[in-house]
C-alpha cells in the first residue's frame, strides 16, 4: 500500500507527517530545526527520500538543508546566493528605490528527473539554480519574493515563476531567457491596471497532464489560462470573495481546482469567520464550499500561498495548514474534512509526497 508523506513548515520548526494509503493515522515528527522559520520543504520527484529545507533567521539568516533520507537526518549545504552582475535598485512599495538585497528563500522546486538539480525562488526576487545538491547555486539576475516555480513536465526548457507586486513570467529556454505572461491581467491598484508588469500574483498551479493550463490566485481574482500564460481570464464565478493565497489542481482531474477564500487584503481570515475551502469541477466560475469537518464559526485564521497540497492517490488527498497551526486533510478530494494536528506553530508551507 502506498504511504503518504507531508512536509510542513512553519514559523518555529518543520515537522514531517507520515501515514499509509488509509490517510486515518498520522506519525507527527518534529520539530526539525526548532525555533526557526522553515519557509518550505519540497521533496525530489526522482527520489522521494531527498528532501530539500529552507531555514530563516532574522538573526542567522538563511540556511538551505538537505536530507537524504526521508527527512530522519539533515545537514547543511550550500547558501551562497549572489545577484548576477550589477543587480541595481527596484522600486519599493512608497515609491523610493531600493538595491537589490538577498534575505531568504521562499521556495524550492526539485527537478522532476534528477535529485541533485533544484531551483530556489529567493527574496529579492530572483531564481537560482543547483546542480550539485544544493552544494552551490548559479547566480540569478535580481522588495519583491520570486515565491511560485513550475516545471513543464513535458518540456524541461520551460519553466513558469511568480513574483509578487511584478506577475508571472515564462522562460522557454531553461531559464536563459524570461518574458511576462500577464496579459488579461487587471490590478485597479496600480498606477496602470493592465501593465505588463506590477501585478501581485499569490500563486499559480498546473496540472501535469495539461501544462498549457495554468491556474492563477492573485491579489484579487482567479484566473485561468488556456495557452501556458499568454493570455489570462477571469474564473472567480460565486465565490464569496475572489481574495486569497493558495490554488491547487486536483491529481486525477485536470478540471478540478481548490482555492479557500479570504475575507480581505487588510482582514486575512475567512469570511464570517468560516473556514471553507471551495472546488470546481469546471476548471473555475462555478464553484462549491467545502465545510464537513471545518469550523464554521469563529475562526479567524489564514491559510498561506504555500500551505495547500494534493496528494496522487484515488481517491485524491486534500490538505492544507492555517496560522494557527492546524494540518487538515481530506482523503475524498475534499468532501470531509479532519485535523491531523492542530497545535503547531503557524504553517508556512504543506507538501504532499505520495510513497511507493
Amino acid at each position: 500500500m502506498s504511504a503518504i508523506r507531508l512536509l510542513v513548515g512553519t514559523r518555529k520548526g518543520a515537522f514531517i507527517l507520515t501515514s499509509d494509503g488509509r490517510r486515518k493515522n498520522w506519525a507527527v515528527s518534529g520539530p526539525h530545526f526548532g525555533g526557526w522559520e522553515i519557509y518550505h520543504l519540497k521533496g525530489s520527484p526522482a527520489d522521494p527520500n531527498r528532501i530539500y529545507a529552507s531555514q530563516s533567521s532574522g538573526w542567522f539568516g538563511q540556511v538551505i538543508q538537505r536530507s537524504n533520507d526521508g527527512g530522519k537526518t539533515w545537514a547543511p549545504v550550500g547558501n551562497k546566493f549572489v545577484y548576477d552582475g550589477v543587480p541595481g535598485t527596484h522600486q519599493w512599495y512608497d515609491g523610493t528605490q531600493h538595491p537589490w538585497e538577498f534575505k531568504r528563500v521562499w521556495h524550492l522546486e526539485p527537478s522532476m528527473t534528477d535529485p541533485d538539480t533544484v531551483f530556489a525562488g529567493v527574496e529579492d526576487a530572483a531564481l537560482f539554480r543547483s546542480t550539485d545538491g544544493g552544494q552551490t547555486w548559479q547566480p540569478g539576475a535580481g522588495g519583491m519574493c520570486l515565491h511560485t516555480i513550475l516545471l513543464d513536465p513535458t518540456d524541461p526548457a520551460r519553466i513558469f515563476v511568480a513574483i509578487s507586486a511584478a506577475g508571472a513570467f515564462r522562460s522557454d529556454d531553461a531559464g536563459q531567457t524570461w518574458r511576462p505572461i500577464n496579459h488579461g491581467l487587471r490590478s485597479d491598484y496600480i498606477p496602470d491596471p493592465t501593465a505588463e508588469v506590477g501585478h501581485c500574483v499569490h500563486r499559480i498551479a498546473m496540472h501535469p497532464s495539461r501544462p498549457r493550463v495554468l491556474f492563477m490566485q492573485k491579489h484579487w481574482d482567479v484566473m485561468r489560462s488556456d495557452d501556458a500564460g499568454d493570455s489570462w481570464h477571469e474564473v472567480s464565478g460565486n465565490l464569496p470573495t475572489d481574495f486569497g493565497f493558495p490554488i491547487e489542481v486536483h491529481a486525477h482531474e485536470p478540471e478540478t481546482i481548490y482555492v479557500v477564500p479570504i475575507k480581505s487584503d487588510s482582514e486575512h481570515y475567512p469570511p464570517d469567520g468560516k473556514l471553507r475551502v471551495y472546488r470546481s469541477r469546471a476548471g473555475g466560475n462555478e464553484w462549491e464550499a467545502l465545510t464537513k469537518g471545518l469550523p464554521q464559526s469563529d475562526c479567524y485564521v489564514n491559510v498561506l500561498r504555500d500551505a495547500m497540497a494534493v496528494d496522487l492517490l484515488d481517491p485524491c488527498g486534500v490538505y492544507f495548514g492555517t496560522t494557527g497551526g492546524q494540518v487538515y486533510a481530506s482523503c475524498d478530494a475534499g468532501d470531509n474534512w479532519s485535523p491531523i494536528v492542530r497545535d503547531l506553530p503557524a504553517v508556512v508551507s504543506v507538501e504532499a509526497q505520495t510513497l511507493p
